[in-house]
């Protein structure tokens, strides 16, 4: 029964961030697996696996089971070592098991996302 439940609830993940995505004009969907470890004092330590779900040039966003706060700073990893890059929350949007969030990448990151 547990796996059950589980289905429905990661399908409304693109459903909640894209309720948020329509506060950032040029976002796009993009489905692209990721880990995502978070600041802890000086040093990034691993904090969930997750799927950025929408982009922009700038931002990701992306649903997460544990809670950030606005200005944590990130750390968004691919598998495949494409995307490395640092992030500052920007936006939160808090819902049952679920808390959805938009980060802003510190430095630029040249052609992470491509747009037809």
């Amino acid at each position: 029964m547990s796996h059950h439940a589980a289905a429905p609830t990661r399908a409304l993940q693109p459903e909640i961030v894209g309720r948020l995505a329509k506060f950032f004009p040029d976002a796009t969907p993009v489905r692209i697996p990721i880990r995502l470890s978070r600041a802890n004092g000086k040093r990034m330590v691993f904090f969930q696996e997750t799927v950025i779900e929408f982009g922009t040039p700038r931002e990701v966003l992306f649903a997460l089971e544990q809670p950030l706060e606005f200005a944590d700073r990130v750390l968004l990893e691919t598998r495949d070592g494409s995307l490395h890059a640092e992030a500052s929350v920007v936006a939160v949007q808090y819902h049952p098991e679920h808390t959805v969030v938009a980060a802003r990448f510190m430095q630029e990151v040249p052609n992470w996302i491509v747009k037809p």
